[in-house]
């Protein structure tokens, strides 16, 4: 039996994943916001009789301290940690900040990957297979990183914000992998493809109006997750891996960037030295 942590685990490809790996016979601790939502989740772990396999754990992860409780809380209830799935995101038309001053998607999408994964790395490396498990999108131009306001407090462009996003977690990928070589962790960053799922976020009608779109174009929910599960079965030697859908993209050249990465994780640890207790890799 593994155990697996998913950070956006109550809807979508998420949610998906999450029964999956209770099918499978596997443990699962479920992230996410919506205590309606994870009820959806546990209804289904009843019918598969797993509720005892499954937890569900509120966080706002967009929160520092909120990823600090959860840590704390993964690293003294289970001993080891199979895999970590990092999905939590949501989408924002307008700029907004988080209660500790962080641009929302920046908090969610990267700073919590950030210190979810470091902070769970003793845990995972006590697993004889553990993987890291990034839904993002990999690969792509370095351009695409706004260094002199990576919040967009100047010129704020949703799409533009997620596609750095992204990029944001490549080089936290390079650098992770640098600072825990011996752990035996694979990290794996992963776009599984345009999929109907809820696209959850605060949507102004234009982008309502494109996500809908996307939403009929996408494949389904089932299709995603079993991709997802060939890689989680079948991964990489690499400790470091990333595939758009099941191409693989070329982790060693410029856009994986260890200088890059290791510019981002300075000034990140610079960010979260003033934004309370914890540790920061």
């Amino acid at each position: 039996m593994k155990t697996a942590v998913i950070t956006g685990g109550t809807d979508g490809i998420g949610r998906k994943l999450a029964q999956t790996l209770l099918e499978r016979g596997d443990r699962v601790v479920v992230i996410g916001r919506s205590s309606v939502k994870a009820e959806a989740v546990h209804a289904a772990a009843v019918r598969l009789g797993a509720a005892d396999r499954l937890e569900f754990l509120p966080a706002d992860l967009s929160l520092v301290s909120e990823n600090h409780r959860v840590v704390d809380h993964l690293r003294s209830a289970y001993p080891a940690i199979d895999i970590l799935a990092l999905g939590a995101r949501y989408y924002r038309s307008s700029r907004a900040l988080t209660a500790d001053g962080f641009e929302a998607s920046f908090a969610l999408f990267y700073l919590s990957r950030y210190l979810l994964a470091h902070g769970l790395a003793e845990t995972l490396g006590r697993s004889t297979t553990p993987i890291v498990l990034d839904l993002s999108g990999p690969g792509g131009d370095l351009a695409r990183i706004n260094w002199d306001d990576l919040q967009f407090a100047r010129g704020y462009d949703p799409d533009a914000v997620m596609h750095q996003c992204g990029k944001l977690s490549d080089l936290l990928a390079v650098a992770f992998v640098r600072a825990h070589a011996n752990s035996g962790i694979r990290y794996l960053l992963l776009h599984p493809g345009l999929t109907a799922t809820g696209f959850t976020g605060s949507y102004s009608a234009e982008d309502a109006a494109t996500v809908a779109g996307m939403r009929r174009r996408g494949q389904p929910v089932d299709a995603a997750v079993a991709r997802i599960m060939r890689h989680l079965d079948h991964p990489a030697v690499a400790p470091l891996s990333a595939f758009m859908q099941d191409t693989p993209v070329d982790t060693t050249g410029a856009a994986f960037d260890m200088a890059a990465a290791e510019r981002l994780a300075a000034h990140t640890r610079e960010l979260l030295a003033g934004a309370g207790p914890g540790p920061h890799a």
